[in-house]
């Protein structure tokens, strides 16, 4: 049977690093825009939504006639907002998805292409219970600055440790492969569900990474490399990166 797959894009206007990120605009459009348009273009995709805790958020999305959940103002963790908009929209809804897959608000470049390589080892095998897709670090400033996650993983491509240190060891001028996180993350249902009842963990609250969480109790991260290029915001400086590189 097909597998009935929910969008889900949390966004909040609190960040510490660039408050009001996701309705600035990059080359015109609100950023929050620009993520659900391109997340929308997914066929495999039943649904598309924006879960915020902010007024400002749900009616700019309202606006424009798209999907949007109200949810609580006290989650620290994208993934347990997520957890609660899926049971909200499920009751709105009267239905049940297979597959939540999590696209971070500030995630502009993001393309539709790169949801499918994400969904790929969970709609093969139902052991997967979660991934995460994956690019490459080129240039040393971007592998020394901490908004951006760095990780290692095993030879079966499952995840070893996320951090916002520099890892591994490594001469950029070596021929090795730095790789960092990219926020497009398929969970299955019951898994987001089991993952937003577990205990914040120590790793999870020092890095300030969700899929600690995951790994700190003992699961499996399956990581999904990509060749597409995206540079996540999180400062203004960011914004301005992403315009140059759209408009290139």
């Amino acid at each position: 049977m097909k597998e009935k797959i929910i969008a889900i894009i949390p966004a909040r206007m609190g960040s510490s690093r660039f408050p009001g990120k996701p309705l600035k605009k990059i080359n015109g459009v609100p950023m929050i825009q620009m993520v659900y348009e391109n997340v929308k273009k997914n066929k495999k995709l039943s649904d598309v939504l924006v879960a915020t805790c902010d007024k400002a958020i749900y009616d700019f999305i309202a606006s424009i006639k798209g999907n949007v959940i109200m949810t609580s103002k006290k989650h620290k963790r994208a993934s347990d907002r997520c957890a609660e908009a899926l049971k909200k929209i499920e009751k709105k809804n009267k239905t049940k998805y297979d597959i939540v897959v999590m696209v971070q608000g500030d995630e502009p470049m993001i393309n539709h292409l790169m949801i499918n390589q994400s969904l790929k080892p969970m709609l093969k095998s139902k052991k997967v219970n979660i991934t995460n897709l994956m690019g490459v670090i080129k240039n040393k400033k971007d592998f020394k600055d901490k908004n951006f996650i760095k990780l290692v993983h095993d030879k079966f491509n499952k995840a070893l440790y996320l951090t916002r240190s520099p890892i591994p060891f490594a001469n950029l001028n070596k021929k090795i492969l730095i790789k960092k996180q990219i926020c497009v993350i398929p969970f299955r249902r019951k898994f987001l569900i089991l993952y937003n009842k577990l205990k914040p963990t120590t790793l999870e609250k020092i890095e300030s990474i969700d899929m600690l969480r995951v790994l700190e109790n003992g699961f499996d991260l399956h990581l999904v490399n990509t060749n597409y290029f995206s540079h996540a915001v999180d400062t203004k400086q960011d914004l301005l990166k992403v315009e140059r590189y759209l408009r290139s």
